[in-house]
């Protein structure tokens, strides 16, 4: 823009033009904020305009000119209410005037959107109300209001926040609150925490302001225990994931050690967000960290969450890693504030997750959650990843094994299919990996991996081979899979489930039709 003022300055119309284009919309705001009038406003924003122009050689800065065309509209409003107003048509009058191009009931309905959008941002002050004008309705960027209202953006980023909560509390205006998310801008003081580095990365190039924090962990994989940092406890957990997937000690620990002490200085923000989904691998993390913040004193920091299991136009939805940048941005400033409720809620799921004692995975069940909406099903799922009542199997081999049945034969396309099915588990590629390497393993295979062949590991995603190789059931497999056989009792198991370790032959079973765990006689060989 500097560039057009230069121009403009030596005489050139067409970047006048530029100058009138770009800088109209905030010229109507100002003009408007001071007469509350928009049938006064085009006369004043016009006359502005041509006083600039036959000024602007006076103009010694380029960079100065949106501060110094703001006085310029100012001084022509101020001119504008010194004399007698007009007889003048209101706005609406105008457009039901024009019958012939629009539907009357159309009309009528934009009528009272327009009166009441527009009473609730009137009941803002002065300098709100400009603010939300400029970002909201004529779609400037910070920088280039920062510029106009000659306000540091941290200022200006303040004024939109203020303006929204007040916004959101208006009875006018609570059915039109989704209108308004894109005027929370956030801020150096808020700490978004996400669920991965691609929700990460886009929030990064979004309109969303603050600092972000992607917590990595895979709660669903591998021992889990009330307090995580424990040294004990840490151990147990490293030797784990590097023995399943891959993930190096060193890896391990010092992501930990570098996310927890980001969390621990959460007193430093106003406000941190929590951003999660409806499956369990999300529900785990928001109890986690849910557990953690109910033992802190929170002080003046607000805690919110956003949490959802849909969005418009995204079917099937799996996550926010489907958003767009853009998409993203329009969830800003939906977040609720969480309550004592969400915090009990949360303590009391991780306590019933890490818990050793089954019978505390099966009572959470049972348990009021509704503070959490999406934890009920999330825990269910997490049971169905136990040994079932018809042939020892978990939801993820079971599922596995129809679909080889059902003809998808290639490793990639079973992560697909199991993704597409199995959404709520939220499961990763390495842990599929994991199960899938387990169940082509003897004695007792289940699958057979037909061609050469090595499972991907964190360090190397994926190889030629594996994307070439086939998948076959085997004759073990169709019997379990028909429920002729119990897979647990002819292989055992050696598995955790968040803080269970199931070892041998377990006399619990899930039972898919009436969701629950059942008891069963112990096998014994």
């Amino acid at each position: 823009m500097q560039h057009w003022i230069e121009e403009a300055q030596l005489g050139d119309q067409n970047a006048w033009e530029q100058i009138v284009q770009h800088f109209s919309g905030m010229a109507f705001s100002v003009a408007y904020t001071r007469l509350g009038d928009w049938s006064l406003v085009e006369d004043t924003v016009q006359e502005a305009f041509a006083e600039a122009f036959s000024n602007l050689h006076k103009l010694q800065e380029a960079e100065a000119f949106p501060g110094w065309f703001k006085t310029i509209v100012e001084r022509q409003c101020h001119r504008l209410l010194r004399r007698k107003k007009p007889m003048m048509m209101p706005l609406d009058e105008t457009i039901v005037m024009d019958v012939e191009k629009f539907d009357v009931e159309l009309i009528a309905e934009r009528r009272e959107w327009h009166q009441k959008l527009h009473q609730s941002v009137e009941g803002l002050s002065d300098k709100l109300k400009l603010a939300v004008q400029l970002y909201y309705f004529q779609g400037y960027s910070i920088g280039e209001i920062s510029g106009y209202l000659s306000l540091s953006p941290s200022v200006l980023k303040k004024r939109l926040f203020d303006a929204r909560n007040k916004l959101r509390a208006s009875l006018l205006v609570t059915d039109f609150v989704s209108m308004f998310n894109d005027i929370y801008e956030g801020g150096d003081s808020v700490l978004h925490v996400v669920n991965g580095d691609h929700v990460g990365d886009k929030l990064k190039k979004g309109n969303v302001g603050g600092d972000i924090l992607v917590w990595r962990e895979v709660y669903p994989v591998g021992p889990v225990f009330l307090e995580m940092s424990e040294p004990l406890s840490r151990a147990a957990r490293v030797e784990y994931l590097e023995r399943v997937l891959g993930i190096s000690e060193e890896d391990y620990v010092s992501n930990c050690k570098a996310q927890e002490q980001i969390l621990h200085n959460f007193h430093k923000y106003d406000e941190v967000v929590l951003w999660f989904e409806h499956d369990l691998f999300d529900q785990l993390m928001l109890s986690y960290l849910l557990h953690w913040f109910s033992t802190q004193t929170l002080g003046e920091t607000k805690l919110s969450l956003l949490c959802i299991g849909n969005y418009p136009g995204i079917e099937p939805f799996r996550g926010l890693g489907q958003l767009t940048t853009k998409q993203l941005e329009k969830l800003s400033g939906t977040w609720q504030q969480i309550g004592q409720q969400e915090l009990e809620t949360g303590k009391k799921i991780w306590e019933a997750y890490a818990s050793p004692d089954i019978v505390r995975h099966i009572d959470i069940l049972h348990e009021d959650t509704s503070a959490l909406p999406f934890a009920h099903a999330a825990l269910e799922l997490h049971l169905s990843r136990l040994p079932s009542t018809m042939n020892g199997l978990g939801i993820v081999e079971q599922t596995t094994l129809e679909l080889v049945q059902q003809g998808v034969n290639t490793p990639q396309g079973l992560f697909k299919q199991i993704g597409n099915q199995l959404s709520g588990l939220g499961m990763g590629d390495l842990e599929f990996w994991y199960r899938l390497r387990n169940m082509s393993q003897q004695p007792y295979a289940l699958l057979e991996i037909q061609g050469p062949h090595s499972f991907p590991d964190r360090q190397k995603k994926t190889t030629p081979s594996f994307d070439q190789c086939v998948v076959a059931i085997t004759e073990v497999g169709r019997n379990i899979a028909a429920g002729a056989q119990d897979w647990a009792k002819m292989k055992g198991i050696d598995e955790w489930y968040g803080g269970l370790w199931l070892q041998g032959d377990l006399a619990w079973r899930w039972d898919s039709e009436r969701k629950q765990l059942v008891y069963t006689e112990p096998y014994y060989k």
